[in-house]
């Protein structure tokens, strides 16, 4: 085949814990297992279900954090995208119709100088 070849789509996954978690997912998953864990062992019979939801919601939400989605490593990458390129300082230059063109126009058509 001279010496040309495939790298195949899924050769990153053999680096990551279960093809999926990364060490940091599993840190950030296992303390909010281990909140979770303290806090249930802190009910009582006369916690109400709202109550319980709170103490079980710090496990929900790194679970959420780390559940993969496609085209993002997890839900934690995303987000870290979306507020990067909200944060982020974006700059668009107009070029005008014509690469040639030495001036461009604006919104209403006139020559900017």
């Amino acid at each position: 085949m001279n010496n040309l070849y495939l790298i195949p789509a899924n050769s990153k996954k053999s680096q990551l814990i279960f093809s999926i978690f990364t060490v940091s997912d599993l840190i950030l998953f296992g303390i909010g297992l281990a909140i979770t864990v303290i806090l249930l062992i802190t009910v009582t019979k006369s916690d109400g279900l709202f109550i319980m939801f709170l103490k079980v919601l710090p496990a929900l939400t790194t679970g959420i954090l780390v559940l993969p989605i496609p085209n993002y490593h997890n839900v934690l990458g995303f987000f870290k995208s979306m507020i990067n390129y909200l944060s982020s300082n974006k700059q668009y230059y107009w070029k005008g119709w014509c690469v040639k063109d030495v001036y461009g126009r604006d919104y209403e058509g006139r020559f900017n100088k």
